[in-house]
C-alpha cells in the first residue's frame, strides 16, 4: 500500500505542474488584459503599471517568476484590481465560506444518496424502489443553478421561512437552502450508482451461497454486499467533491454568501487575471488531490488494484 501511494503520488506533482503552466499559458493569450479598458491609458503610464507588475517581463521569466512564488512561498501574487490585497487574502476570505458549505453539500449528498440507492435495491420493485428512483430522477433534472432560485422564491419570497442570502458566521438558517441546491443533483446520481451496484452485488454468486448457508439478511447486507457495493461509489465521490467546490460559484451568486466564487466571477469580468489564476489553480490542486485520496481509498477496498 505505501508503494502504491507514493506512485500515486509521484504521478500527481507533473499533473499539478502541468496544470499551472497550462493556466498560466491560457490567460497570459487571451485577448485584453487588467488594465485595458475603452478609454485606454497613456502608453507611459500603461508601461509604468506593467513594470511594476513585472507584465513587461518576457512569459518565461515571469512564469518562472510565478511558479517560484507558489512552490517556495505559496504567494499567488498582487491582486490588479485591489490594490490593498493580495491573491492569498481574498482566497483565505472566501474559501473557508465555500468550503464549509460545499463540504456540507458533500456530506448530505453522500448520506442521503447511499441510504436511497441501497433501501432501492433491498427493496427492488416496491414503492420505497420507486420512490427512490424518482427522487434521483427529479434531483438530476434540477442543478444547482435552477434549484437556488426556485429555493429563494420558495422558502424565503412565498413561505419567509428562512433567510435569502448572506452568512451571518456559518448561522444554520443561512446554510440550509445553499447546501439543498448544491447538493441534489449529486445526490440523485449516487443513489442511481449506489442502487445498480447494490443490485449486481446481489445477485451474484457468493450472496446466493451465504443465504443458502442461513445466514441473516442483515449480515449478508452490512459484511457481505455493501463494501463491493461502495467501489463505483467511491470513485464518484472524488470528483463530487470537487464539483461541490467549483459548483459553489452559482451558489455564491444566488445567496451572496461571500464565498471563493463570486470572487472568481468578479475576477473572470474584471480581467483580474492573478485572482482568476490563482483560484484556478487552487480548484485544480484540490481535484489532483482529492483524485489522489480517491485512489488510496479504491485501493483500501478493493487490494487488486494496488498491483
Amino acid at each position: 500500500m505505501l508503494g502504491y501511494s507514493i506512485r500515486r503520488l509521484l504521478a500527481a506533482i507533473p499533473t499539478l505542474l502541468l496544470l499551472i503552466a497550462a493556466s498560466f499559458v491560457l490567460i497570459q493569450v487571451a485577448p485584453g488584459g487588467p488594465f485595458t479598458s475603452e478609454r485606454p491609458l497613456p502608453p507611459q503610464v500603461l508601461a509604468n503599471i506593467e513594470a511594476r507588475y513585472g507584465l513587461d517581463q518576457p512569459m518565461w521569466k515571469q512564469f518562472w517568476d510565478y511558479l517560484y512564488n507558489i512552490v517556495f512561498h505559496f504567494d499567488f501574487g498582487p491582486s490588479f484590481k485591489f490594490k490593498d490585497r493580495d491573491v492569498n487574502d481574498i482566497i483565505a476570505q472566501g474559501f473557508p465560506i465555500s468550503l464549509t458549505y460545499g463540504f456540507l453539500s458533500f456530506l448530505a449528498a453522500t448520506s442521503v444518496g447511499v441510504t436511497l440507492g441501497v433501501a432501492a435495491a433491498i427493496r427492488h420493485n416496491t414503492w420505497i424502489d420507486y420512490f427512490a428512483v424518482s427522487l434521483g430522477i427529479a434531483a438530476q433534472a434540477l442543478p444547482n443553478f435552477i434549484m437556488g432560485p426556485i429555493l429563494i422564491l420558495v422558502f424565503t419570497l412565498y413561505l419567509g421561512w428562512l433567510p435569502g442570502g448572506g452568512w451571518n458566521g456559518g448561522a444554520w438558517p443561512y446554510l440550509i437552502m445553499p447546501v439543498i441546491a448544491l447538493s441534489t443533483s449529486y445526490m440523485g446520481s449516487i443513489a442511481r450508482i449506489t442502487r445498480s451496484s447494490m443490485l449486481e452485488v446481489l445477485n451474484s454468486n457468493y450472496i446466493r451461497t451465504a443465504r443458502a448457508k442461513g445466514i441473516p439478511e442483515r449480515q449478508i447486507i452490512w459484511k457481505h454486499a455493501m463494501k463491493p457495493t461502495l467501489l463505483p461509489v467511491v470513485s464518484y465521490l472524488g470528483p463530487v467533491f470537487v464539483y461541490v467546490l467549483t459548483g459553489s460559484v452559482f451558489v455564491d451568486i444566488y445567496f451572496s454568501t461571500g464565498g471563493l466564487g463570486q470572487a472568481y466571477v468578479g475576477s473572470a469580468l474584471s480581467r483580474d487575471y492573478s485572482v482568476l489564476l490563482g483560484v484556478t489553480i487552487l480548484y485544480g490542486g484540490l481535484t489532483v488531490l482529492v483524485n489522489l485520496i480517491t485512489d488510496l481509498a479504491y485501493a483500501w477496498f478493493d487490494p487488486k488494484i494496488r498491483y
